[in-house]
């Protein structure tokens, strides 16, 4: 008589195997276990049944008939349990419900990292890889606010707007997960290793890739599917108008969740996604509270205030202060400050250097000027 435990582990080794049966994919392998019962029961199920299904390739019905490999089951597992990870199926009770829920939900998630979190509930936040200085700080300012408004923020590792999402939930001392395109044990990007080693420890790593899966470009749509189906609702904070980032709104949509984006430039094409967005409906961020409301969540009395006590504001000379003026929370190239003060270049960079060690203007790359956050 088998234990609940072996029992669960049986059922988890039928449906990895269903999972890797070459060919297969999530979608046929769902519609098998419900016509035959379970992912034991298609493994028992022989050549002329399984012949019989509309649809179903030759070649993977025969796979499917030499029954499971109980070596690459067995490889999979060995695997999870020298990286310390978990490998989960979907009528596992840790499978999160509302991903179970979405269509071509999948079959196993590999998972490095406090389980419990990812049937916590979370917001998704995403965005351009290549975002501006501005997206980044908004994103990073929205997953802290998100954060200590216990929710959990997802996103998927992605350099840009993702990386800055992680980064805010994990300052504020909050919960991430980051959602891969990849194997558990193939950090994409590389840039984002030692970030991906944080998560893994302070929140959670999830992929439905097997361990080795390399991250080719066709697997991150397939992703976003499930950054959307963990979440409440998505915020898109910068994307092009055609990216994976509006990939993933389309999802949320389709899955019934809450679609949100963040306004931007309307001269820059890294906006020009999440305005056509706003344009269809979406729910425009003015404030963390924005989101919170249209989640029917509770808004911490830390909202009503500034999230940093106001420094105080640094003496400033009349020619400082009219140049101030001239600045923007947007990079502008010096040239672009000289134009607008029409000051000579000598004495706009005398006040910019000022500015800059007083902590109101910062200098970013290509000699271009902004106003700080504080400012």
């Amino acid at each position: 008589m088998l234990t609940s435990l072996e029992k669960k582990e049986k059922l988890l080794e039928a449906w990895l195997a269903l999972y890797l049966t070459p060919g297969l994919g999530s979608v046929w392998a769902l519609r098998l276990v419900e016509y035959f019962g379970g992912p034991d029961e298609v493994f028992r199920a022989g050549k002329k049944d399984l012949d019989q299904i509309p649809g179903l390739r030759k070649d993977v019905a025969a796979a499917i008939g030499k029954g499971p490999d109980q070596r690459l089951v067995a490889g999979e597992l060995e695997r999870a349990e020298k990286t310390g990870s978990k490998i989960i199926f979907r009528d596992d009770t840790a499978y999160p419900a509302n991903l179970r829920e979405i269509y071509n939900s999948p079959l196993v998630l590999y998972i490095k990292g406090n389980l419990e979190i990812i049937s916590l509930p979370g917001v998704g936040i995403v965005g351009s890889r290549a975002a501006t200085v501005y997206g980044q700080r908004i994103a990073t300012d929205l997953a802290a606010r998100l954060s200590r408004n216990e929710l959990t923020i997802i996103s998927g590792l992605a350099l840009g707007i993702d990386t800055a999402a992680h980064h805010g939930a994990l300052a504020a001392g909050g919960k991430t997960i980051a959602v891969l395109g990849c194997g558990l044990d193939v950090v994409y990007p590389f840039r984002n290793r030692k970030l991906a080693e944080r998560i893994g420890e302070a929140g959670v790593l999830v992929t439905e890739y097997p361990f080795g899966t390399r991250p080719d470009a066709f697997r991150f749509p397939a992703r976003n599917r499930i950054i959307s189906g963990l979440s409440l609702g998505v915020v898109v904070v910068e994307a092009a108008r055609r990216s994976g980032s509006l990939i993933t709104a389309e999802l949320a949509l389709e899955q019934g969740r809450e679609v949100f984006a963040v306004p931007g430039r309307i001269d820059s094409g890294k906006s020009e996604g999440a305005h056509r967005l706003l344009q269809d409906g979406a729910k425009l961020v003015h404030t963390v509270k924005d989101i919170l409301d249209e989640l029917h969540r509770p808004v911490g009395d830390h909202e009503h205030k500034n999230v940093v006590p106001p420094k105080a504001q640094p003496e400033l000379s009349a020619e400082e202060k009219g140049l101030l003026a001239f600045m923007d929370i947007y990079p502008q190239t010096i040239d672009e400050i000289i134009r607008k003060s029409k000051l000579p270049a000598h004495k706009v960079n005398e006040i910019l250097l000022m500015l800059e060690l007083k902590g109101l203007v910062e200098v970013m790359a290509g000699r271009q000027y902004q106003l700080t956050s504080s400012t």
